[in-house]
């Protein structure tokens, strides 16, 4: 039984690790400038593609792998009841990233408008991207991720299957940051740089392997 459980664990850790890299291969800008040498302006509707892609194949890796059925805990009432308030206070945090940044840019739909309107630029790859310091910008360099956490952190019960996705997604998220920050890097320069020496990356305290 044990080591039934451990197997799909495993396996269910590679279907994450699977999706992360072909996530994260999909989201680089060789592959962007790839697209766009052959559909030209056309890629304007690459960025929706990529989230509709990416929410097909977790709920594929939800449904169809296999889930370790061992459960870890289950909060009794009225306490199943108290985690909806952290969780509901990540949504809000989530509302107030989306403050600064634009949603419509981040789903895609910009992109789509602006090509619609013929205003779609020839060297155009994907997002345009700004930085704003403001916020809970101000707190942490990737607030999107830090309230995605502590969503998915609080919760009634807690089975080994839920543990392997929330560990799983927790990794992928400390690990993109470094690929998205050397882009932010090469495009905002030394303003970003030290950006990064005074705000921390995820969580808004400091912990110097954390960076």
């Amino acid at each position: 039984m044990i080591i039934q459980q451990l197997f799909k664990v495993i396996f269910l850790i590679f279907l994450f690790a699977l999706f992360g890299f072909v996530h994260s291969v999909l989201a680089s800008e060789k592959v962007k400038v790839f697209v766009h040498k052959i559909f030209g302006k056309g890629i304007a509707f690459y960025r929706i593609g990529f989230n509709i892609f990416s929410v097909i194949t977790l709920y594929l890796i939800w449904d169809l792998a296999p889930h370790p059925s061992l459960q870890i805990y289950t909060l009794p009432q009225p306490y199943d009841y108290l985690v909806l308030i952290p969780q509901a206070l990540s949504l809000v945090g989530a509302v107030w990233c989306f403050k600064y940044i634009s949603f419509r840019e981040f789903a895609g739909l910009s992109q789509i408008d602006r090509y619609l309107r013929r205003q779609y630029s020839e060297n155009e790859l994907d997002e345009i991207y700004t930085l704003r310091i403001e916020g809970p910008y101000k707190y942490v360099r990737h607030p999107i991720y830090f309230f995605s956490i502590m969503f998915l952190l609080f919760r009634a019960e807690m089975n080994l299957f839920y543990l392997t996705m929330f560990t799983s997604f927790t990794a992928y998220f400390y690990i993109a940051t470094f690929y998205e920050e050397k882009k932010l890097v090469r495009m905002f320069g030394d303003i970003y740089t030290d950006y990064q020496k005074k705000v921390p990356r995820i969580f808004p305290f400091k912990i110097k392997w954390l960076f």
